[in-house]
């Protein structure tokens, strides 16, 4: 039986950022080390990106976008969205040069097979975040809100992601972002 090494905030904290291009999550208190994204992984992540910041530059008073960005969701808990919307509430009294010790208010994630995505999902929704999980093998996305059952969207059907209570006017039309 393998045994978890769990480390404190403070040690994760002091991690090098990025060396040799390893990334990190801190999940209750023990090192996840990232696997590698592909390239499909990322040119999705990037697509989400594009379109979510061209969106919010039109409408700056919605909030800001970033992917890659550690979250501490917990006192033993850091999250790193592949995207991640952060309302205009938090970001007006973020400092951008330091942590960010709260939750996003809007998770997403892209499926990926070296990924504890249930995990991540649970650990989001106890934060209060929302959660837009993409699974590209099965073209499907399935939304996810604190106390309520997770909705399926079809990228086949035609269906899109969109919350118009978090980000009003903003529609991702999956079938574009599975291309």
């Amino acid at each position: 039986m393998q045994t978890k090494t769990l480390i404190a905030l403070e040690e994760y904290e002091a991690l090098p950022e990025a060396e040799n291009g390893v990334d990190y999550e801190l999940s209750e208190g023990e090192l996840i080390v990232l696997a590698s994204p592909t390239l499909f992984h990322n040119w999705m992540r990037d697509e989400i990106l594009i379109r979510f910041s061209i969106f919010l530059r039109q409408h700056p008073q919605i909030g800001r976008v970033t992917s890659e960005t550690d979250f501490r969701l917990a006192a033993d808990t850091v999250r790193r969205p592949d995207v991640a919307f952060i309302g205009a509430a938090k970001v007006a009294s973020l400092d951008p040069h330091k942590r960010l010790d709260f939750a996003p208010d809007l998770a997403i994630e892209i499926a990926s097979l070296h990924d504890d995505l249930p995990r991540k999902i649970r650990d989001y929704l106890a934060a209060g975040t929302r959660v837009w999980a993409l699974y590209p093998e099965a073209r499907i996305a399935r939304i996810h809100k604190p106390g309520e059952a997770a909705a399926v969207r079809d990228g086949e059907a035609g269906d899109r992601l969109e919350d118009a209570e978090l980000v009003p006017g903003f529609k991702l039309p999956l079938a574009e972002i599975f291309a």
